[in-house]
């Protein structure tokens, strides 16, 4: 299995990777930094443009000229890059957090188009269930909370299909991803249940993907690595990384075959992971799906 470091981007909590097809480029995120991130895969180029506050998830708006959708402090945004390359923000729906502290976190469009992003209080050491999640529709509909009693939701994704709904939670006290039965007209999830008890495997459960065959592929926080889990909730493959903290994975590359991966670069001693908050890419062995854009 190879793994290929494509940006020694250094973010201290890099996200939400998103495969942008017409430009044949990756974007993320750096949360705490708040900046938009593009690496180009025709000539490697990288650079990156600043939000006004943190930037936790983003999609791709369906229309190019709306540019994105993004869950970051105070709400949900629309970001564009503007003529002189810096970045504009526009609030489509502020949120109402549970208590002071919180942002969103993880975060992607359901196969409809709709926007979700879960919320979690920063200091994760008091293990609060404030946590929620949310859907976002059209414009000027305010937020829905679809659930809550969450620490920390990460783990979102959808099937193939679009029938299943993936949640995980990945505080040290949690660690389970759930999976839902999800009505596609509605947009509502039903039917929780435990899917993986990732107590029982490497590494917290963080950002996730969904490849075309169906299989869950889940960034296993601390352990370095990205498990592949079958739709029965088999463990199917694990691949690593040169860093213990990979933080979310999307598929990409001009076939999907490629899985990026980014990561989070904790404050310390980093001898022994001098690439952590890099980019990485692997070759995963199956091809990915589009990520579907925001349609609202």
């Amino acid at each position: 299995m190879h793994c290929e470091l494509i940006v020694d981007a250094r973010n201290a909590t890099g996200e939400s990777p998103v495969w942008h097809p017409t430009e044949n480029a990756l974007y993320w995120v750096d949360i705490p930094a708040g900046q938009l991130h593009r690496w180009r895969a025709s000539d490697g180029a990288h650079q990156h443009w600043q939000a006004n506050e943190m930037l936790a998830c983003i999609a791709r708006c369906a229309s190019p000229d709306r540019g994105w959708i993004a869950g970051m402090q105070s709400g949900v945004f629309q970001l564009t890059v503007n003529a002189q390359g810096t970045l504009d923000s526009r609030l489509l729906s502020p949120v109402e957090h549970a208590r002071e502290g919180m942002r969103f976190n993880d975060g992607r469009c359901d196969r409809q188009g709709r926007f979700w992003a879960g919320s979690m209080l920063m200091d994760m050491q008091q293990g609060a269930r404030v946590g929620a999640l949310y859907r976002q529709g059209g414009e000027g509909q305010a937020l829905r909370l679809q659930l809550d009693d969450l620490i920390v939701p990460n783990g979102l994704a959808f099937s193939p299909d679009g029938t299943r709904m993936y949640l995980s939670d990945s505080h040290p006290d949690v660690q389970a991803i759930w999976a839902f039965d999800y009505d596609i007209d509605s947009g509502t999830p039903h039917n929780r249940r435990l899917f993986v008890d990732m107590r029982e495997y490497p590494g917290r459960p963080d950002g996730a993907a969904v490849d075309a065959e169906g299989g869950y592929w889940i960034c296993g926080n601390d352990a370095g690595l990205v498990h592949r889990f079958t739709p029965d909730g088999r463990l199917d493959r694990s691949l690593s990384v040169p860093v213990k903290k990979p933080a979310m994975c999307a598929f990409g590359g001009a076939g999907l075959d490629t899985l990026f991966v980014t990561s989070i670069r904790p404050a310390g001693d980093l001898a022994d992971q001098p690439l952590a908050g890099g980019v990485f890419a692997l070759n995963p062995g199956v091809k990915g799906l589009e990520e579907p854009a925001y349609r609202g």
